[in-house]
């Protein structure tokens, strides 16, 4: 049998085996603009709302998704789900077997350079009740060295000259909530569903303090009236692949131009503070709280800095896959003595959690071999990731008096990554805004810290604490002199 492409109108074509969705997509209404529309707002967020859509919850009609592409890059998404109706296929992956259902609670798709207007237009739209957000943990602007505003970022400097020709996210928001406070309409919801420990809260410092270098009026309005809850968002989404159409075709019979695969696990917590409404998550499995600093906390810690720690050692070993990097002995014991010996201390007990389980969890689902996971994924926007996952571990522990060397030497582990080449001379994919400045240094640096640890908008006051110094320092040279596989062996010893 031929495979169907997917389309509203061929959905009801598609084999048994596939779920499709079981509510009048023609009756919802896009209350929620999400920007940022990639693999794991796919598999996560949007997972979750066309569950609540499937039940018999009334009301719920009133929230569906337009979703919102800025970049350049953006383009081939928009190709993709303008031509299928929105709709795209999820594939969970576990060792039981592959599990497919079509999503379609995006009812809308705008790109933003096509009709930067109709993006605008579209979020000061009286009937946009909440803004989401997943726009890389670089999406923020963020100082890593001292947690403020990075007003000097090249996109911010643009924003603020041609405030009426946006480009990046906050330049779209800004502008959109000035016409809403013009027209006398609120403040829509923002809510970030990106890896930040306090998403809700930086992003609300940021986008303000982005927003009283233009109008301090409309600062000093969306500080009164505008609501930025935190959340934690966990399901591990490998980036899509041309192996992963050929399984959605293949196995399913469905032509689809962007699937999206996953593991069976997924974890959202949010924080409710929705004055303007919000879809019923916690019938579908979210967990909504007035405190989501702990589970952010344990979740950031121990998954993202145990990704940090295996990605750019497991790529110097010649590794593709996560599950192939803990398939070795000496990552396996990285990632775990990390979790168990230096940030576990660190973590207050969180309610309903039994952290033990969290990790023996954890390790199973880095070792999913279903889902293939690329290292180089994981390894992404390092300036961005191990500010955030990695470096709060190690100013608490130097501050406690507890260990850190494998926290170092994960650090080490990312600087020699940012050289380029693996021992055996491979290329390592480097994704970073600043890769350019990151690639220079480490290769002016070599086996010597100094030149990356000099790089205070990361790394602050730690970049003058000779235990954080001296321990990443060592790591590296060791990484240089002995080789990869000894100095991880010399870590773990």
């Amino acid at each position: 049998m031929a495979a169907i492409v997917l389309k509203q109108a061929h959905l009801a074509r598609l084999p048994a085996g596939v779920a499709v969705p079981a509510y009048a997509r023609e009756r919802l209404v896009p209350s929620i603009v999400h920007i940022g529309v990639g693999g794991f707002y796919r598999a996560h967020q949007a997972v979750y709302l066309d569950d609540l859509l499937a039940l018999p919850v009334p009301g719920q009609a009133q929230w569906g998704y337009c979703g919102v592409g800025l970049l350049a890059s953006d383009a081939a998404m928009r190709d993709a789900m303008q031509s299928q109706d929105g709709l795209y296929t999820v594939v969970e992956r576990s060792a039981a077997g592959d599990a497919a259902r079509v999503i379609g609670c995006v009812g809308e798709y705008l790109y933003a350079p096509d009709d930067p207007q109709a993006v605008l237009e579209k979020l000061a739209d009286a009937g946009t009740r909440i803004v989401s957000l997943t726009i890389t943990e670089g999406g923020y602007y963020v100082n890593q060295g001292t947690g403020e505003f990075d007003a000097a970022h090249a996109d911010i400097v643009y924003e603020l000259v041609h405030p009426q020709a946006p480009r990046c996210s906050f330049g779209y928001l800004a502008a959109a909530l000035a016409l809403r406070h013009a027209r006398g309409l609120p403040p829509f919801t923002i809510m970030s569903c990106d890896n930040l420990q306090n998403n809700g809260d930086v992003t609300r410092k940021m986008l303000l303090a982005f927003v009283a270098l233009r109008d301090l009026e409309l600062a000093r309005w969306l500080a009164t009236h505008c609501s930025f809850p935190n959340s934690m968002v966990d399901r591990i989404t490998p980036a899509t692949t041309d192996e992963h159409r050929a399984l959605v075709r293949d196995t399913f019979g469905i032509v689809d131009a962007w699937p999206v695969v996953c593991e069976p696990f997924r974890q959202w917590v949010i924080e409710d503070d929705f004055p303007h409404g919000r879809p019923a998550w916690e019938r579908v499995g979210a967990q909504m709280t007035h405190d989501v600093l702990p589970y952010e906390k344990m979740k950031l810690r121990l998954l993202n800095a145990s990704h940090q720690a295996l990605c750019y050692i497991g790529m110097q070993l010649g590794h593709t896959y996560a599950h192939e990097a803990m398939a070795d002995p000496g990552i396996r014991a990285l990632v775990r003595r990390m979790m168990d010996e230096e940030v576990t201390p660190l973590l207050d007990a969180v309610e309903g959690v039994d952290l033990a389980q969290y990790k023996n969890t954890l390790v199973e689902r880095f070792s999913n071999p279903a889902v293939r996971d690329q290292l180089a994924r994981i390894g992404t926007e390092g300036s961005a990731r191990i500010p955030k996952f990695v470096l709060p571990s190690v100013r608490e522990a130097l501050a406690k008096g507890g260990a850190i060397k494998l926290l170092a030497f994960t650090v080490a582990c990312w600087f020699r990554y940012l050289e380029g080449h693996d021992e055996q001379g491979r290329d390592m994919p480097l994704n970073d805004p600043y890769a350019a400045r990151l690639r220079a240094l480490a290769l002016q640096g070599g086996a010597d810290a100094a030149a990356l640890l000099s790089l205070r908008e990361l790394f602050g006051d730690l970049s003058d604490t000779p235990a954080f110094t001296q321990a990443v320092g060592q790591s590296l040279a060791s990484l240089y002199g002995l080789g990869a596989r000894a100095a991880l062996e010399q870590a773990v010893s």
